[in-house]
């Protein structure tokens, strides 16, 4: 369970008693683990499911910032991202790479903070962090298909003053300095009413270093752009020297959190709270290493202002006999996102001559008529998103009196949230231009670049252009001109532009109950009904895609959602999806003796499916429908042991079977221009055994976990194709391993991946093993540490030919170390991470699709060097 003895998760306040009683024999042995992940207070060694525990000791012992940290102490625990606030865990190989909601439900106390690239909650004044594997749909919901992932903060207490500070300060090896500041205090302002506020400020150095690219890309060749023509008169090199900086990765963030306990009457607790922050994370945070070791060429800023805050509400009483439990929260989100998104421009170059429109834009002109020349503008583009998510949950449990021969707790859950979502893939000045060169105008004979074009330019029957004297586009330009005047902006200066509002609904009725069949022999039920729906309305494309929805570009920048192309076959455009179901879980545990129970669990969980867009296809010209996408189910199947001997030693394991049926995929569909869509990809199936065990031999204390996953493909994965007689898009009815989709472009295979095929971003092994030895130096408490990290290598998309392009990462060791004394309440810890400075590759990633993107693609490592020391004093 990874909690160092004698570390000892805290009970909740109505468990103090036993928290105190439990530390005092950690004293001597390894004490107990108290954890809510079944909604009332018991030992992990009671809970028959599959979990770990990290304790507030545990998780500053091992310098835990957030949930990448965290995450790498986790074995089954994997994760996918770009950098913080923008990364998504999973558990076990269930890795959906597609979807409207996330497998892993991800809380803060009580309150869901659920979807994909949740915010990196800050890990201070924290009782612990529970990881629950596999399926939890009857207590947790559609969004814990895989697991859940649960931050639980210390509560305020009634009964003493609390105060503590820690500071920091820390350096990446060959990168930058950073440190942090951290505070907390607990005031009791009357028998029956305290307050705990906590607060920081964190800055973690950088430790990529955006090199200048001195006229090449990263394979070496010259970074001059043809700009989509073989003219030799169009060119654009790429030059980054501008921005290039050494450690341009940093972190700054600050934030808080307020919690009051208020006992109105005995037997009932009130306690409002309120957690907030802001982080502003720069660079990427992996590298590339056809650049250089912790080096990358980015050619523009990338940015992640992320803030937010979470308003919870929670009452906790009695009425009669029965145990009565009301959690309330609101979440509000504002994430503003800049990116690189040059290698998008890059790629679109390669395609050879017919690319003009989309790379030669022009401005800064002298002249005027026929005779206005025009200078070309940087073609590349660049990412920029300001997404706000709204949400509001209301969950209300009853559980029935203790005295009963049986204990069920029932409950309701209602959920309502908003997202909205404005996101431009843009060209900075493409707004203000005066025009563009016509498709085949850089290639056509005497043509004259950036001068407004009379005619409109067409091909002959061997594909050569030619002005097209029928087709007067403008009076006024001049015979041989190329240039169409206005501008290929959808929305201020983007290129392609999304703007929607998403509105999800959420609600459940579900039970939990417990019977003791004999004293020793316990049956557990739970079932969860629920009702999801979910609606977006907005738009989605180039300016091609407004027109064929009748709209005029540029959209107006002061109004919202002025022009719609979500679901052209509805009359308000509005896409919907709306679905009902169940999840249930049985499960049998006997506690053999007082310390070793056995247990099996069966449970199920469940992802809604949603509403796939219509796309526009480009050799069509036209917008094509796309059939929603169907819901995908997890069934686990899971035997496992916990056990204590002697209180000095303690091991679990489990051994568990999931069949993951209905896989959602995101997939880029040939000839789309990019744009996704979500489909399922079939069926998987996962075996896999976890374990973890704490030794305890008088001063010194060993642990370790560890996960071994098989995860892989149940038959063949068809891939999506377009149909030109149905003018859809849909999977295939059948595929063949080998062949292609007949008149795909560039060719798309029949079979995206065959039967047998490894599930991606999950190491076949990953595991965590640390030693401690515990003294006394005259009058101070003394310890030091080593702990090793290790995993195997992984793949990195489902769809083989996708994963080539990537490449899997490799398998690796890293190990940290640290020491401290402590004495009167203060303390100081030196501790070095990564000490040997290994490059541990977790994930592989592209910020645009693989098959565009794969030749910039960042490898995201675990941190390199890191040290420091960190001082800290409670009162």
């Amino acid at each position: 369970m990874i909690l160092s003895a004698p570390a000892l998760a805290q009970a909740p306040a109505a468990d103090a008693a036993a928290a105190d009683a439990a530390a005092a024999d950690a004293e001597q042995g390894l004490g107990e683990i108290v954890v809510t992940a079944t909604r009332s207070a018991q030992s992990i060694q009671k809970v028959p499911i599959s979990m770990q525990a990290l304790g507030a000791e545990k998780l500053q012992e091992r310098q835990v910032k957030g949930l990448s940290d965290f995450a790498a102490l986790l074995p089954s625990v994997s994760f996918e991202g770009i950098g913080p606030g923008r990364n998504t865990a999973f558990f076990r190989g269930i890795v959906p790479a597609g979807g409207a909601y996330a497998s892993v439900g991800y809380y803060l106390d009580d309150m869901p903070i659920t979807g994909t690239e949740v915010p990196d909650i800050h890990a201070y004044d924290l009782e612990r962090v529970e990881a629950l594997s596999g399926p939890q749909g009857t207590l947790y919901g559609a969004g814990s298909l895989a697991g859940t992932i649960r931050l639980i903060t210390n509560k305020p207490k009634l009964d003493k003053f609390e105060f503590g500070y820690d500071v920091e300060a820390n350096k990446y090896g060959k990168g930058d300095f950073g440190g942090q500041l951290e505070s907390y205090i607990n005031v009791p302002l009357a028998p029956t009413l305290a307050v705990r506020a906590m607060g920081y400020y964190r800055r973690d150095g950088g430790y990529i270093d955006n090199t200048p690219n001195n006229g090449t890309f990263n394979d070496g060749s010259s970074s001059t752009l043809t700009l989509g023509d073989n003219n030799p008169n169009t060119s654009y090199t790429l030059d980054n020297s501008d921005i290039a900086k050494d450690d341009y990765n940093t972190i700054r963030e600050f934030g808080g959190r307020f919690q009051l306990l208020w006992q109105p009457t005995e037997g009932w607790d009130i306690t409002p709270e309120i957690t907030a922050q802001k982080q502003v994370a720069r660079g990427y945070f992996g590298y590339d290493p056809r650049v250089g070791d912790l080096e990358v060429h980015d050619y523009d800023q990338t940015k992640n202002d992320d803030r937010w805050y979470q308003a919870a509400l929670s009452i906790h009483g009695h009425i009669g006999d029965w145990d009565i439990v009301s959690a309330t929260g609101y979440f509000k989100r504002r994430t503003r996102t800049l990116n690189d998104y040059t290698y998008y421009t890059v790629t679109y170059d390669g395609f050879g001559p017919g690319y003009e429109s989309y790379l030669q834009f022009f401005d800064n002109c002298t002249g005027s008529g026929a005779s206005q020349q025009c200078q070309m503008i940087n073609p590349t583009q660049y990412y920029h998103a300001d997404t706000h998510r709204n949400k509001f949950t209301q969950e209300l449990r009853i559980s029935t009196p203790k005295d009963w021969p049986f204990d069920v707790t029932i409950g309701g859950f209602y959920q309502r949230q908003k997202n909205e979502l404005n996101t431009s893939y843009a060209i900075r000045g493409l707004d203000t231009i005066t025009g563009y060169t016509a498709t085949g105008g850089g290639d056509v004979a005497g043509g004259l670049i950036g001068v407004p074009a009379m005619y409109g330019i067409a091909y002959d029957e061997d594909g050569n252009p030619y002005f097209d004297t029928s087709d007067v586009i403008n009076a006024n330009g001049n015979p041989l001109g190329t240039m169409i005047l206005g501008t290929q902006a959808v929305k201020g200066d983007a290129f392609y532009y999304v703007e929607q509002d998403q509105l999800y609904h959420d609600k459940a009725i579900f039970a939990e109950g417990h019977y003791n069949i004999t004293p020793t022999l316990k049956l557990t039920g739970g079932i969860r009904y629920f009702w999801t729906d979910y609606k977006v309305r907005g738009f989605a494309g180039v300016a091609g895609s407004a027109a064929g929805v009748g709209c005029t570009t540029p959209l107006p920048d002061d109004e919202r959602l002025t022009c719609v192309n979500t679901n052209p076959n509805a009359a308000d455009g509005t896409g919907r999806y709306k679905e009902d179901g169940e999840t249930h879980k049985v499960a049998l545990d006997w506690q053999f003796q007082p310390d070793k129970m056995v247990y099996f669990n069966y449970s199920t969980g469940f992802r809604p499916g949603g509403f796939n867009r219509p796309l526009r296809i480009r050799s069509l010209g036209k917008i094509v429908n796309v059939a929603p996408f169907k819901s995908e189910t997890l069934t686990n199947f899971e035997v496992g042991v916990k056990t204590t001997w002697n209180n000095i030693f303690r091991f679990n394991a489990a051994v568990y079977y999931e069949k993951w049926n209905n896989i959602q995929y995101g997939v880029v569909v040939s000839g789309a221009q990019g744009a996704g869509m979500t489909g399922n990809a079939g069926k998987a199936e996962v075996k896999g055994i976890e374990y973890d065990a704490d030794l305890r031999l008088g001063k010194v204390t060993i642990s370790t976990s560890g996960a071994f996953n098989d995860a892989k493909l149940k038959g063949d994965f068809c891939n999506f194709a377009l149909n030109t007689e149905t003018e859809s898009i849909a999977q295939l009815s059948s595929c063949t391993l080998g062949e292609f989709v007949e008149g795909s472009s560039p060719p798309t295979p029949q079979v995206a991946a065959a039967n047998g095929t490894r599930l991606p971003r999950q190491p076949r092994f990953k595991g965590t093993t640390s030693i401690r030895y515990d003294t006394d130096l005259g009058d101070y408490a003394a310890y030091i540490q080593g702990a090793a990290l290790y995993q195997t290598g992984a793949t990195q998309d489902l769809n083989v030919e996708s994963n080539e392009l990537l490449g899997n990462t490799k398998g690796f060791v890293s190990f940290d170390f640290s020491g401290g004394i402590k004495k009167d309440g203060w303390s100081v810890t030196l501790f070095l991470q990564n000490a040997f400075d290994k490059r541990g590759q977790l994930t592989r990633n592209t910020f645009c699709s693989i098959d565009f993107c794969a030749n910039s693609s960042r490898t995201f490592t675990i941190k390199p060097q890191f040290f420091g020391i960190r001082f800290g004093q409670k009162f």
